[in-house]
């Protein structure tokens, strides 16, 4: 049986994807853990829309570095949407 490319950058991706979603559910589990433990829980979320972010946060400083990672993230889709333009 001949895997072709194709194949191979599909299972790749599925691979890092579950990957990606182990390492966040053992952050959170761990973050948690340390923050009952130390009885300080802050807390945050940052959702994507497309290019609006909604952020939420417990304090001033979850919110300042939420806004600062959305911003990060804006500008990295606006990367990728001129080059797939320019393609």
């Amino acid at each position: 049986m001949i895997i072709d490319a194709l194949t191979v950058s599909v299972i790749a991706s599925l691979l890092l994807i579950a990957a990606g979603i182990i390492v966040f559910l053992l952050a959170t589990m761990l973050m948690l853990s340390w923050a009952v433990k130390r009885r300080r829980l802050k807390c945050g979320g940052l959702i994507m829309l497309g290019p609006i972010p909604i952020i939420f946060g417990t304090d001033k400083e979850t919110v300042r570095t939420l806004i600062i990672l959305s911003i990060i993230l804006m500008i990295i889709m606006l990367a990728f949407f001129i080059v797939v333009i320019l393609l």
